[in-house]
């Protein structure tokens, strides 16, 4: 889906970034600029942001508490 119409960034290009690295709508701004235009992408942008970098975070603490086989 197109969440920034101003730049044509789809939601899989902001994944990507975060996959690749950016941990901030800061960063994702300055890749990609999202919300450098008229704005009106910014707030989903960030909550898009948000929920990929927590997704991440659950899959890493989830393979972590896996005990060893005894």
């Amino acid at each position: 889906m197109i969440v920034c119409v101003c730049h044509n960034v789809s939601d899989k290009a902001i994944r990507r970034a975060v996959d690749a690295g950016a941990t901030s709508m800061q960063e994702i701004r300055a890749q990609l600029n999202v919300g450098n235009c008229c704005g009106k992408c910014a707030s989903f942008a960030k909550t898009l942001v948000r929920a990929h970098l927590e997704d991440k975070g659950t899959a890493v603490t989830e393979v972590r508490r896996i005990p060893a086989a005894a």
